[in-house]
């Protein structure tokens, strides 16, 4: 009995000792230093998981999504393309406000197994309309290139676009979100994608001394409409003054080389292509940008020109095309739009259930010019957009292409018959009647996408 009640009393003072001991505060990171704890709250927001400061001081979020592609091809009767499927992104992001001010992005792209990077961004917001950002990330000269992958009207971006538009660049931006305007201006350097890509910076500096290359952008946008929720108006210009890169295997180095896939990124054969033009001095480019919407209607249009500019040669190859495109949702949804970034988003749905839209594309890419002859083509696009949820949509496209005799892929694809009838890939010796001449083909193909 005495033992029991000598056991009790010491729990008993283990207990009081242990109540009148404070709970450890301090904390430490794995390299010794004291660090600041922060309580987070987690919650899903439209799908995305948000861990966010009760101060709103800190937020960090995940950006995954997943398209999967299938794509068959019909009347392709002069070049043989293959039908097939693939995983067409596979992404990857955290990003984060460390600040009110402050911002951080990785993205990673793991499509098909292969590992890219796209963006690596740090970013200042002054919370003024002022904003600045420096690292890896999108030029912001054609809206279609900069808006996200997610919120894409059609499986593929048009071939102007593709074959003209700069992507993701390292480099400096500067941007002001003005009450009724947005202007935008940065500096910016080599492409960072891949292994094989960084060889290429590598082996230009190792073994040639040659400078990066440098690339000056800006883009004013005008939107007189910016407060009204239902429709509103786009009009914007950009330019592009651009140094060749070594971002280029170093045989292509002071070269330019356009080119795009017939919107396909399973059709791997390139029809559009002028090869590499040597001896580049510089480029510049210049795009015009329509958009409009109301309610679930949405027009957008861009013209783009490229001049390209070779050394002791006064007159520049001008290469270009322009598209024009529209959609409308069905059940009542309504188009939504981005003042600060100058582009459409995900738009609301009309439905518990989610919403459908139709879309329709032209565009026309041209890339002959003097004695560059890379091509011209023509693309019509039909699509169906099934949102079924704020984050899993269906799409559906008919693609028509229409290339001309001298889109033969740098002389190695058929555009044609000779006199004799034979399949031949020298335009010159092309038979066929006006019009006829060039791979002419159709494709149908459906995208499943999820993102959370």
């Amino acid at each position: 009995m005495k033992k029991l009640l000598l056991i009790t009393s010491l729990i008993a003072l283990s207990g009081a000792i242990n109540a009148q001991i404070p709970t450890e505060e301090v904390r430490y990171d794995q390299y010794g230093k004291k660090v600041e704890r922060k309580t987070l709250n987690a919650e899903a927001r439209n799908g995305i998981l948000v861990f966010e400061s009760q101060d709103l001081d800190y937020k960090l979020w995940f950006d995954i999504r997943v398209q999967a592609d299938a794509q068959a091809i019909f009347g392709d009767d002069l070049n043989r393309m293959g039908n097939g499927a693939s995983i067409r992104r596979a992404r990857f992001a955290a990003k984060a406000m460390v600040t009110k001010n402050w911002y951080g992005e990785i993205d990673l792209d793991f499509s098909n197994g292969v590992l890219e990077l796209n963006d690596a961004i740090l970013g200042y917001d002054f919370l003024n309309g002022l904003s600045t950002r420096v690292g890896n990330f999108k030029e912001r000269f054609s809206m279609s290139q900069t808006a996200s992958s997610r919120y894409l009207n059609f499986m593929e971006r048009s071939m102007v676009v593709t074959s003209f538009a700069p992507s993701r660049h390292i480099g400096w931006e500067v941007a002001y979100n003005g009450q009724k305007y947005l202007a935008v201006g940065g500096i910016f350097f080599q492409e960072v994608e891949d292994a094989e890509m960084r060889t290429y910076v590598e082996d230009n500096n190792k073994d040639y001394g040659r400078d990066e290359g440098v690339s000056y952008a800006a883009k004013f946008v005008y939107q007189p409409f910016a407060l009204k929720k239902d429709y509103g108006l786009h009009l914007a210009a950009a330019y592009s003054y651009r140094t060749p890169k070594t971002s280029v295997d170093p045989g292509e180095y002071n070269g330019a080389r356009y080119s795009s896939r017939s919107l396909s990124s399973i059709n791997r054969k390139k029809f559009l292509d002028t090869d590499v033009i040597e001896n580049l001095d510089h480029e510049q480019k210049t795009n015009i940008e329509i958009a409009a919407w109301y309610k679930g209607l949405g027009l957008q249009s861009e013209i783009i020109n490229n001049y390209t500019y070779i050394k002791d040669i006064s007159n520049p190859y001008r290469f270009g095309g322009y598209y024009v495109q529209g959609v409308y949702l069905l059940f009542g949804g309504r188009q939504v739009y981005v003042k600060n970034e100058g582009e459409f988003t995900q738009p609301d749905r009309g439905r518990s259930w989610g919403d459908v839209e139709l879309a329709f594309r032209y565009d026309y890419v041209d890339l002959n010019n003097g004695s560059v002859k890379g091509g011209s083509a023509e693309g019509y696009t039909a699509g169906l957009n099934i949102y079924m949820t704020r984050n899993v949509k269906f799409q559906i496209n008919y693609n028509y292409l229409n290339h001309d005799r001298y889109a033969n892929g740098k002389g190695k694809l058929y555009v044609g018959h000779d006199v004799e009838g034979n399949l031949t890939k020298n335009p010159a010796l092309v038979a066929d009647p006006k019009g006829k001449a060039g791979n002419d083909y159709s494709m149908l193909g459906v995208r499943f996408e999820i993102d959370f």
